[in-house]
């Protein structure tokens, strides 16, 4: 078994798979259809490909969390009025209109950061990924196109040779970089992908084009702080 880690950091993040049109979700954590999106996006595939889709999805996955992050909400609206003051909505011309209008609330991650570990015994495909990511053929987001990276997706050690994904995560340094908030930890949470697990996920992907997915199971557990490596802070740290 190998294992392909990525960083996921940004200033805002957003993982929903349970999305009504009026109250988009996010999970706590990097939904496994994000993260096929993202190494699809990294590698030119178009969502028409589900071959391609499927195949990806077949990657074991695990997420650690080495912040949690603070979760946000704000109120949207969206289309061809806006609201007038007076609980209505008006066009340019002035008349009343609210079927044009969308509404909706939107919930965040703020500050939130996370190792994603994907497992496999395809080392040719994890190296494909790991390059990918280095040199990605579109722009990488971290759940919706509004939200970039706040420090890059690759790690240049980030594939690891025979390390399943729980070795990965006990051992792989801890991604931030403040020294008082690390020794502040005692444990960190993670979550993986298990046939016998206790929690089912809708976002197993099969097609995004047709916006098809099917239920994985997972669980959550905890693992003592990783082990901290000095290295230059970033403004969001």
């Amino acid at each position: 078994m190998h294992t392909l880690l990525l960083r996921i950091h940004g200033p805002m993040q957003s993982w929903g798979v349970q999305s009504l049109a009026k109250d988009r979700d996010t999970g706590l954590e990097p939904s496994k259809s994000g993260i096929v999106g993202l190494l699809c996006a990294a590698q030119g595939i178009p969502r028409t490909d589900d071959v391609a889709v499927v195949r990806l999805a077949k990657l074991t996955m695990g997420v650690r969390v080495d912040r949690e992050g603070v979760l946000l909400h704000d109120y949207h609206t969206a289309g061809k009025a806006w609201p007038n003051g007076k609980g209505g909505f008006r066009r340019a011309d002035g008349s009343l209109e609210k079927k044009d209008v969308v509404l909706s609330t939107r919930h965040y991650l703020s500050d939130a950061r996370f190792l994603v570990g994907l497992a496999s015994d395809e080392l040719a495909l994890l190296q494909t990924l790991h390059t990918a990511l280095r040199d990605p053929v579109w722009p990488l987001y971290l759940g919706r196109k509004a939200f970039v990276p706040g420090e890059p997706i690759w790690l240049d050690d980030g594939l690891l040779r025979d390390t399943d994904l729980e070795a990965a995560f006990k051992t792989y340094r801890w991604l931030g970089c403040n020294r008082r908030e690390w020794e502040n930890l005692k444990q960190v949470r993670v979550v993986w992908e298990d046939p016998d697990g206790s929690e089912v996920r809708p976002d197993q992907p099969l097609s995004f084009a047709e916006r098809r997915f099917a239920p994985r199971r997972v669980k959550t557990g905890f693992i003592d702080r990783p082990p901290f490596k000095e290295k230059p802070c970033t403004s969001l740290d």
